[in-house]
């Protein structure tokens, strides 16, 4: 009985030349600047011209507070349980990048202001430039952050539900004294790409030998 064996050499290392990831770990940062951003230049509040718009830590609630504007300050970030982990993108022949990490974002818009009115008047504009900007492209982040997503990528940014006594909870920390009207809102998807190279699916066949075979014994 006769039967032919293949053998087959690849090259793993084919084609991996001048790969590049593209810089996903900013993304987090790109969104929030994004977001400001978009507030600082669509028309403004009749009569208030002098508003500031600032991305927060904890602690800039009582070293740096802003007289008149409003502050971002993201308080959770989470991994999103809408979708399945979603594998990565095909790169190279012979290379798949490794999965992505989809995560939610969540912050607050926090409103300063000195009188009750201009607080109000501040959270509805607000609120108003939020919906008419509810979903972010791929082209205003990159704008901020140079290649931070894909050009077929989206996020998406909404009214969050947040309990009063888990917001009330966190201002006892950010601000020990008082609160500070602020609106939660969530930004989703955000799909974090690896750095590290991608898994090998096998490269393409550089050579193929033939070799005779009797009966399971390789032919002189």
């Amino acid at each position: 009985e006769l039967f032919l064996r293949s053998q087959y050499h690849r090259d793993i290392g084919l084609g991996l030349k001048g790969v590049k990831n593209m810089a996903r770990y900013n993304a987090i940062a790109a969104v929030s600047e994004t977001i400001i951003n978009q507030l600082r230049a669509s028309p403004q509040p009749d009569g208030l011209d002098d508003l500031e718009y600032r991305i927060f830590t904890a602690r800039d609630f009582v070293n740096s507070p802003i007289s008149n504007g409003v502050s971002l300050f993201v308080y959770r970030i989470f991994p999103n349980g809408t979708n399945r982990t979603p594998n990565g993108y095909a790169q190279v022949p012979g290379r798949k990048q490794r999965r992505l990490l989809p995560i939610d974002v969540h912050f607050f818009l926090t409103i300063w202001g000195g009188e009750a009115s201009l607080q109000h008047t501040l959270a509805g504009w607000v609120m108003r430039v939020m919906e008419d900007n509810a979903l972010l492209s791929a082209s205003a982040i990159n704008a901020v952050a140079a290649e931070a997503f894909r050009r077929d990528e989206t996020v998406e940014l909404g009214l969050a539900e947040f309990r009063t006594e888990d917001l009330m909870r966190i201002f006892e920390v950010l601000l020990p004294n008082g609160y500070q009207l602020s609106i939660p809102y969530y930004a989703r998807v955000i799909e974090l790409e690896s750095e590290l190279d991608g898994e090998r699916l096998g490269g393409p066949v550089q050579e193929r030998q033939w070799d005779y075979v009797f009966n399971g014994e390789p032919g002189e």
